[in-house]
């Protein structure tokens, strides 16, 4: 394999630290329900030209799939992105990116809730080491302050977004819809924008305005989170496959990290380090570390 190949999910990975900053931006200039409507807007009027007609004369598969793409939309698209931007209201940029990055080890866990597959070692250790580290981080270096008083909100709202994303991923290994990737993204594209509508529709007066300020952000949603990101990862999911792409997410707590020190001066606290190494150490374990949980627990009985 061509080490060139790895620069498609590292780069992918950078347009997502990316995101989360531009996430941060916004969360003081516009509703995240009008972001997330605005970049879906601008994302497929980019991407119409080139896939109408192969969506129109594929229309017959993606009929029968219509529901799955819908689910799809709603959960990665609608949910995924408005939670995100609800959440960096109240929580910070490099939290924001933390959390995200659980996402491999929760598509893990829901993989072996809810298509049997079998927990390993590394699911039950990783995922243990990974929640202490989160509560670590939240609780700002106190595990205790949590247990008493509860998680902030942005950090919880951030975690329900991961969960979205981490289900949408499990259900598209269940449906395996045949379905060309950039088909699939711009229907499922098409979907949330429809979920999104009403609620863009009620939004207060002066809450969904294009100014100086939020164009820029809009736009790169639209273009490098929502088509160059996707364009990255569907080539290197091709190259590599998804494992190793998957691994690549541990690097976007470290690359948001440094983005928001430099453009938000969000102060770098030993606690994002200990916490966030703690959590991303249990995330890489719960990747690398395949042998059956059970089948090691009968090893271990004989």
């Amino acid at each position: 394999m061509s080490p060139a190949a790895y620069l498609f999910p590292f780069l992918a990975i950078v347009f997502w630290a990316g995101n989360v900053i531009v996430s941060k931006m916004a969360a003081s200039a516009i509703s995240p329900t009008a972001i997330t409507f605005y970049r879906l807007v601008l994302a497929i009027a980019l991407l119409s030209p080139f896939l109408a007609r192969p969506i129109w004369r594929n229309r017959d598969a993606i009929r029968r799939h219509w529901w799955q793409l819908a689910i799809g939309g709603l959960l990665s698209m609608a949910l995924f992105q408005a939670l995100s931007y609800r959440a960096a209201e109240s929580t910070t940029a490099t939290n924001m990116a933390i959390v995200t990055a659980l996402i491999p080890l929760l598509t893990a866990i829901l993989s072996a809730a809810l298509l049997g597959e079998p927990v390993t070692v590394g699911m039950a250790a990783g995922g243990l080491l990974s929640f202490g580290g989160i509560l670590y981080l939240v609780g700002h270096g106190d595990i205790g302050a949590v247990l008493a008083q509860g998680a902030h909100l942005g950090d919880v709202l951030m975690l329900f977004a991961a969960l979205a994303y981490s289900l949408y991923g499990v259900l598209l290994k269940r449906w395996r819809m045949a379905i060309p990737a950039w088909q699939s993204t711009y229907m499922q594209a098409a979907f949330a924008l429809v979920f999104m509508f009403p609620l863009f529709l009620a939004l207060p007066a002066g809450t969904a305005t294009l100014d100086a300020r939020t164009v820029p952000l809009i736009a790169y949603a639209g273009i490098f989170s929502s088509i160059i990101l996707t364009f990255f990862w569907i080539q290197g999911v091709k190259l590599l496959g998804p494992n190793r792409c998957a691994i690549f997410i541990n690097l976007l707590p470290v690359l948001t990290a440094g983005l928001a020190i430099a453009l938000l001066d969000e102060p770098m606290r030993a606690y994002h380090v200990i916490g966030g190494g703690i959590s991303l150490a249990g995330v890489l374990i719960a990747q690398t570390v395949q042998r059956p949980l059970f089948a090691a627990r009968a090893s271990l009985a004989r």
